[in-house]
């Protein structure tokens, strides 16, 4: 397998990355970044491109890839609906499209999050505009799209988020994540269950192509 890993500075980003590390069967990840990261070492390779809506002298980097991890993502909280479309929608679709143009793609996986609108009609703009992307990336020319719409994600082995205020949530929560996943499980996972799922679902496909928690979970086994 060898996957293309977009978001990989984020937390779920970060616990994708760490199991592809770790997998014996993904033989080269993609990092794409807007910044050097200074990760690139083994299997992994860094492509830094300032501009996410064009690739231009940057697509023959993707050929021969044949899985792509989509765990980019921004909150929509003070954003404008259009302001959200943009990052949300048009820069997925963007990059998604450019990858099926190169020929080698099989597998497009997406973070979505739960509560994500398909009907695309709910009061709730970012959950609608999620919809909308799940929906269109489910209409395009590929093999294996897979939509992920975790709830609560419990960060492990280290991983952070580079938001302050998401961090000071985790460390406050972090004791009770074992108590959560006996009583709440359907609501519950981490960072690592994350990104085995990932690779389980690019690996061996799954029967859905949304998956939520429960999903996840199971998914997550197929590792």
């Amino acid at each position: 397998m060898r996957v293309i890993l977009f978001g990989g500075t984020g937390m779920v980003g970060q616990g994708v990355l760490r199991q592809c590390i770790e997998d014996a069967e993904v033989e080269r990840v993609l990092l794409v970044v807007r910044k050097t990261t200074g990760l690139a070492s083994g299997k992994v390779e860094e492509l830094v491109h300032n501009n996410f809506f064009d690739w231009t002298g940057a697509e023959e980097h993707f050929d021969g890839y044949d899985t792509c991890f989509f765990c980019l993502g921004v909150s929509s909280v003070g954003m404008s609906a259009a302001s959200y479309s943009r990052i949300t929608y048009d820069l997925t679709l963007s990059v998604a499209e450019m990858l099926i143009s190169r020929g080698s793609l099989k597998t497009f996986v997406y973070v979505s999050g739960s509560g994500t609108d398909s009907t695309e009609k709910g009061r709730s703009m970012w959950a609608r505009v999620k919809g909308a992307t799940e929906n269109a990336l489910m209409r395009l020319p590929l093999p294996n799209v897979f939509c992920f719409r975790p709830g609560y994600i419990q960060p492990l082995h280290g991983i952070r988020s580079k938001v302050g205020w998401y961090n000071a949530i985790y460390t406050t929560l972090s004791w009770t994540y074992p108590l959560l996943r006996r009583v709440a499980a359907g609501l519950v996972t981490s960072t690592e269950e994350l990104g085995c799922a990932m690779i389980g679902v690019a690996r061996s496909g799954y029967p859905k192509k949304i998956l939520e928690t429960r999903d996840i979970q199971a998914a997550a086994l197929q590792r």
